[in-house]
């Protein structure tokens, strides 16, 4: 790369979607969804450590409900390059402090990516490629660089980013300006989107020099960088709850994207083992025992040695068997796990389910 990275690990997600297995002292990003022994973490530091050449050019930031379970599971990371938040704000606040950080140990032109702890990616040489790509345009041109995913359906999951202008290559991958943000759209829109040719998913990461973000964060949200400046990290819990998209990204004039494609998922719920793991010639996915009879389409995940879940007759389903709890719920209600969390919460006697 011309200049070093600074990747940025985004580490304060609860991950609702995947309780039970998720739950408060153990969230999403300390799970080993896919059998593989690494947590999503863990396998985030992996792919980014190149990148950054050794620990010390790698940051994370996480909520203080889990700081000591994220210095567990990556020994090896600097304690000044952990920040913990009091409380969490959203990702405006996290990059913004974060960018601050860099910016007063290594100054203006420092290049910080940020990267969520639970993505999932296939091509780890086409994702430093990408990067490489990101930095060079990031290093060059005053840019707030994201990277847009290729669809591969209409989802309504995910936002949008509409590429405008072509601004050039680098390590052979083009490069737009961004006409605009979308917040997921409804069905009729991502398929309108998609036929266009001009649409990726908004993968939710960033590339840029310090000094450029917080430039733009000084136009676009002084009530975020201002009090950060003004009083540390003291204030975190005071500073508004928004997203970067939200505070930034949808009024900035320097965003621009590279559409890229080295196989992607965000991990959002229980689905998203499915994508990953689904082979052909088998009826389910199944981390874990599990007996059926006419069962086809569902997402089995039983992490107890001595337990068996045995089904008759279903399909299209997620049954998780974890400790204390079994979830069953069908594979398109997936997103209203949290919604019976709230009243699992609202109840003293499931304390311990959460």
């Amino acid at each position: 790369m011309t200049r070093p990275l600074f990747p940025v690990i985004l580490a304060g997600g609860k991950g609702e979607r995947f309780w039970p297995l998720s739950r408060q002292n153990r969230p999403k990003q300390f799970l080993d969804l896919d059998g593989s022994g690494r947590s999503l973490l863990q396998v985030t530091a992996d792919r980014l450590l190149p990148l950054a050449g050794d620990w010390e050019n790698l940051w994370v930031i996480t909520s203080s409900q889990i700081a000591q379970g994220v210095k567990e599971q990556l020994p090896q990371l600097p304690p000044d390059n952990l920040l913990i938040e009091l409380q969490g704000r959203d990702t405006a606040a996290a990059v913004a402090w974060t960018s601050l950080e860099i910016k007063k140990r290594y100054g203006d032109d420092a290049i910080i990516g940020f990267f969520p702890a639970d993505h999932w990616i296939a091509n780890q040489e086409a994702f430093a490629n990408t990067l490489n790509a990101a930095t060079q345009l990031a290093a060059n041109t005053a840019a707030i660089v994201t990277l847009g995913i290729k669809p591969a359906f209409p989802s309504t999951g995910y936002g949008y980013i509409e590429q405008g202008e072509k601004i050039g290559c680098f390590n052979d991958l083009p490069a737009y300006h961004v006409n605009r943000f979308t917040e997921k759209p409804d069905r009729q829109t991502a398929e309108k989107f998609l036929s266009t040719g001009r649409f990726s998913w908004n993968s939710g990461m960033f590339i840029f020099r310090a000094g450029v973000v917080l430039k733009e964060l000084h136009t676009h949200a002084p009530d975020i960088i201002e009090p950060l400046e003004k009083h540390g990290s003291d204030i975190y819990p005071q500073l508004p709850k928004m997203s970067i998209d939200y505070a930034l990204m949808e009024k900035t004039g320097l965003a621009y994207v590279i559409p890229v494609e080295f196989g992607w998922d965000d991990l959002g719920d229980w689905n998203a083992i499915e994508r990953l793991l689904k082979k052909e010639d088998t009826p389910n996915v199944e981390l874990g025992t599990h007996v059926g009879l006419d069962t086809q389409g569902a997402i089995i995940y039983n992490n107890n040695p001595n337990d068996v879940v045995v089904t008759i007759g279903l399909e299209d389903v997620v049954i998780v068997r974890d400790r204390n709890v079994t979830l069953i719920v069908k594979k398109d209600r997936t997103q209203e796990i949290k919604q019976i969390l709230k009243t699992l919460q609202s109840d003293p006697r499931f304390t311990e389910l959460l």
